[in-house]
């Protein structure tokens, strides 16, 4: 069975506000990269943010819940490194 990727609805809206050429990168990238195994190319992250994981895509950072039980990685959050984790 294959991974699904998921958008929250505030990623998605993040998404829309990126330039298209930025947009269009990261959507390529979750469905090349991310989407065959979630886990072997992010970080997971630490602290109070312990259950999330996060990937680069340039100066940009995706940060993702990963569910093994059912196979889906949600997108939580998108934005640009210097503000993402705030």
């Amino acid at each position: 069975m294959a991974w699904k990727i998921e958008f929250a609805e505030s990623a998605a809206k993040a998404l829309g506000k990126l330039d298209k050429t930025m947009a269009n990168r990261i959507i390529k990238f979750l469905k090349e990269r991310v989407e065959p195994n979630p886990k072997s190319v992010g970080e997971a992250l630490q602290g109070n943010l312990a259950p999330l994981w996060r990937y680069r895509v340039g100066d940009y950072r995706i940060i993702c819940d990963i569910s093994d039980t059912t196979l889906v990685v949600t997108i939580v959050k998108i934005g640009h490194r210097k503000d993402i984790y705030r």
